[in-house]
């Protein structure tokens, strides 16, 4: 196990990688006009389409629907470590953990490449198909990287701390800051304090809204067909890629901050 100053010292790194991103490069901030402008444009049942979205979310908040993943899956990920729980990886350090997390994550944006550049040959033909496929392959990432931590998306306030994830990843500069509070409370010891953000949390139509717009529109590039391949494969290994960043790092702080805890009530 990690002493604490080795804690400190990863949690400061979650810390640095946080405000990193409270700001947008250029060439986000030029990109995101011609998606308004698209969205004038936009087929009526493209729209439709990338609005179901919210009804699969809701589900998933609610219930974990038919995306929800199984704490069975920690011996794929210890294959080694005759790790059959979440207790049981109270053993294993957070650097073993990051590692389980590294490969999931390769894993996850090779398929989404396959993913996006398979149903993208068909252009606007298929791309009512790519849509909730990718949001599924984003859960199951983000639900997956829970469990390597030792979290279990059984519980409905690790889903709608997930959907509070995709948000973040789709939020402005703005936004970003207001999740990231959010995020933070999570834990919080406040019961007061954490009533609230459960509260708001559970708000989660709002929370999908900014994540539908986001990825409905970049999937109007995959609308043309065979150009589809291209960036139907580009898009959706990026936006997994981005999904299994920021979830492995405010996961990863929550289980570092944890054991913090752990250490000072030791020392008390």
């Amino acid at each position: 196990m990690e002493t604490k100053e080795e804690l400190l010292k990863e949690w400061k790194a979650c810390e640095k990688w946080e405000k990193n991103q409270s700001g947008l490069w250029f060439w986000e901030k030029i990109g995101r006009i011609p998606f308004k402008l698209l969205d004038k444009v936009t087929p009526t049942f493209i729209q439709k389409k990338v609005g179901m979205i919210l009804d699969e979310l809701g589900q998933y908040v609610q219930t974990g629907g038919r995306y929800l993943s199984s704490i069975e899956s920690l011996k794929s990920y210890y294959p080694k470590k005759n790790i059959h729980t979440i207790t049981n990886l109270d053993r294993l350090s957070v650097a073993e953990m990051d590692q389980a997390v590294s490969k999931l994550t390769t894993h996850r944006k090779r398929f989404a490449t396959v993913q996006g550049a398979s149903t993208g040959v068909g252009g606007i033909f298929t791309i009512s198909i790519d849509i909730p496929m990718l949001l599924g392959t984003q859960l199951k990432t983000l639900q997956d990287i829970a469990i390597c931590y030792g979290f279990d998306p059984n519980d409905k306030k690790e889903r709608l701390y997930i959907v509070k994830i995709l948000q973040f990843v789709s939020a402005d500069v703005v936004g970003k800051e207001t999740i990231l509070k959010q995020l933070s409370l999570i834990d919080s010891a406040d019961s007061e304090a954490k009533r609230e953000i459960v509260s708001e949390l559970q708000g989660w139509k709002e929370v999908v809204l900014a994540y539908r717009d986001h990825v409905g529109w970049k999937k109007l590039f995959q609308m043309v067909p065979i150009a589809g391949f291209v960036f139907g494969a580009f898009i959706n290994r990026s936006s997994v890629g981005d999904i299994a960043e920021a979830g492995m790092m405010f996961y990863r702080k929550r289980k570092i901050n944890e054991r913090i805890q752990a250490y000072e009530e030791m020392n008390l």
